[in-house]
């Protein structure tokens, strides 16, 4: 093959410091998170959560690494929360889980829902 052909899609899940319940108004959180993708190169497929963690649903290019795009979505988020909510921060650390290309529907399904919670 003369040219590389990378699909990686990563389920990223994590919490505000302490499981506080900070996230009052998610959506948009969710929309900075999509901004912050886009003017770093990569995608966010899916994103939602709850009020103190957040589920992200990421296609990684060629490239780049899940621990530098983590990163920038927990960095520039926090700053955009801490305008409304004074001393927001994220929690250390993150889970990030590895999806096949055949589950992106049900993985976005189980993001969409209420909470994050399985059906």
């Amino acid at each position: 093959m003369s040219r590389s052909y990378v699909l990686n899609y990563v389920h990223c899940v994590f919490s505000t410091k302490g499981r506080t319940q900070l996230i009052r108004d998610p959506e948009p959180l969710w929309a900075y998170m999509r901004g912050i993708a886009r003017n770093r190169g990569f995608d966010v497929i899916a994103v939602g959560g709850t009020d103190n963690h957040v589920h992200a649903l990421l296609s990684v290019p060629a490239g780049k690494h899940v621990v530098e795009i983590v990163r920038d979505l927990k960095a520039n988020s926090s700053r955009f929360i801490k305008g409304n909510v004074p001393g927001f921060a994220w929690q250390d650390g993150y889970a990030a889980i590895s999806v096949s290309p055949s589950q992106i529907a049900t993985v976005k399904h189980y993001i969409a829902r209420p909470g994050g919670a399985p059906s």
